[in-house]
């Protein structure tokens, strides 16, 4: 366990009763503390002259540290444990969405206007004139948030149940951050076609598709595919929303390393749909020097990619030296490393032969490909995908607000121009005087980042044609107040 930070992921609450004698408390929180937990709150539950029950709310790093320090709780003379409860278990106890009503219906005149008869009309105006849905239902503030359970982050090919959880928890981010309607539709099959077909017939009752959690190559077929059928804008947020938030995080940090985007030499491990996205990404903001590494590795233009249509777009698009070496020998001299991959892949002693000023993103969740206490000193600025070290490379910061632009003005599509804008946004959240090695990227909690997104967003959707109406001075306030509901 040592380096490793608990936190309030893996938060547990523990009754212990015990003997009520001076001393008893200060052994017990010893005992935490030795194990490495972290104590966040000692709550009395029931107290006599013999008998002292508490609850112990403490952080911990991960389920096994959990259960040791539960033990070592046990272990205390005296001592029993009267029962462990994980908080974020509680937390999802009956789901953590559901569906309300804007309007009451408490009397005949609500049920009339709201239902029948009243209702016919409304369906009427919609169908002698189509695109009065936009207006007259929730289409324009609702995104539908679909997954097959392929890829689900850090977890794998999990299936639709088990994937659930993480779809409701995107629809409550879209909802508090962007005063967007959003519901969780997970699918049972895997098979790409079938997926279109499904997606395709379920859109006329959204603003927007969010694809979720599907693994690559599928991913890609699926997004394109949807993109020429649907009038309405698909989005795979594990690529596109993860690129955006790298884009911001660099265009800061290249404030304080003091380099050019044409200068880097960017190392890429990990080219799977998230490296994919941001590499096109970070090619549109003026990187050219651009290394990609997967399993077998380097993506060089001497492999087979066989049907791998985007492997091949990687290899005929990046790498112009055609470098053809392993990935230490790559790490030689580059500017960036970008790990979308997997736990430890990157040693320190691989990291150092980096430039002097190194920036590195090491973005695997829940285990990075490199731990910010392994890095040596030329990294002057590292960013993480997990919440408890500095600079969370976070999608949060991208969806809630991206949609809510693209909503707004109804756009058609989300264009490279959009997440440009986007990640520009984010990045101009914080002002130049306040942007440090710990501090290039804002908080999600920041009720700015969405608001400039989506203001973003929406320019630059009506400036390259794909708006269907001009934002109004309205749309925020809305936003405001649905966010809020």
């Amino acid at each position: 366990m040592a380096g490793r930070t608990p936190g309030v992921a893996y938060s547990i609450t523990v009754r212990s009763e015990y003997p009520n004698e001076p001393g008893m408390l200060g052994k017990i929180t010893s005992a935490i503390g030795a194990a490495g937990g972290s104590a966040q709150g000692v709550d009395v539950v029931q107290t006599s002259k013999g008998k002292m029950v508490r609850d112990f709310t403490i952080n911990t790093s991960d389920q096994d540290h959990a259960e040791q320090v539960v033990e070592a709780i046990k272990s205390v003379e005296n001592v029993k444990v009267r029962s462990v409860s994980d908080q974020t278990f509680l937390l999802h106890i009956g789901g953590k969405i559901e569906m309300r009503s804007l309007t009451p219906v408490r009397t005949r005149d609500d049920m009339s206007k709201a239902y029948t008869p009243g209702v016919g009309r409304v369906c009427m105006a919609i169908y002698d004139d189509p695109a009065a849905v936009w207006a007259l239902t929730g289409k324009g503030h609702t995104v539908a948030v679909v997954s097959d359970g392929s890829a689900v982050l850090g977890l794998g090919d999990i299936g639709p149940e088990a994937a659930l959880p993480v779809m409701e928890g995107k629809a409550m981010l879209f909802k508090e951050f962007g005063g967007v309607d959003a519901w969780p539709i997970v699918l049972d099959t895997q098979d790409p076609d079938e997926i279109v077909s499904i997606v395709k017939a379920l859109a006329p009752g959204f603003g927007g598709i969010n694809l979720e959690d599907i693994s690559a190559p599928r991913c890609f077929y699926i997004e394109d595919r949807l993109k020429e059928l649907l009038d309405i804008p698909v989005f795979h947020d594990d690529q596109h929303g993860t690129a955006v938030v790298v884009l911001a995080g660099l265009i800061n940090a290249l404030k304080i390393v003091d380099k050019k985007p044409q200068d880097l030499k960017v190392v890429v491990v990990g080219v799977g749909a998230a490296g994919t996205a941001c590499t096109k990404i970070l090619k549109s903001y003026g990187v050219t020097n651009i290394i990609g590494f997967d399993r077998q590795g380097v993506l060089d233009r001497r492999r087979d990619y066989g049907d791998n249509k985007m492997k091949q777009w990687y290899a005929d698009n990046t790498n112009p030296d055609d470098f053809a070496g392993t990935l230490a020998d790559g790490l030689v001299g580059a500017d960036m490393l970008l790990g979308l991959a997997g736990p430890d892949l990157v040693t320190g002693d691989q990291v150092a032969k980096m430039t002097s000023n190194a920036i590195v993103f090491a973005l695997s969740n829940p285990d990075p490909e490199i731990w910010p206490e392994e890095v040596p000193d030329n990294v002057r600025v590292m960013a993480t995908g997990r919440t408890d070290y500095p600079n969370q490379v976070n999608n949060s910061l991208c969806f809630p607000g991206l949609f809510r632009g693209v909503l707004d003005v109804r756009a058609s599509e989300i264009n490279d121009e959009m997440k440009v804008a986007a990640a520009i946004a984010i990045a101009g959240v914080i002002p130049d005087s306040h942007i440090s090695e710990d501090f290039i990227i804002p908080s999600v909690f920041d009720q700015n980042v969405a608001r400039r997104v989506s203001s973003g967003v929406a320019r630059a959707a009506q400036e390259t044609g794909v708006a269907r109406r001009r934002r109004r001075r309205g749309d925020e306030i809305y936003a405001a107040f649905r966010t809020r509901g």
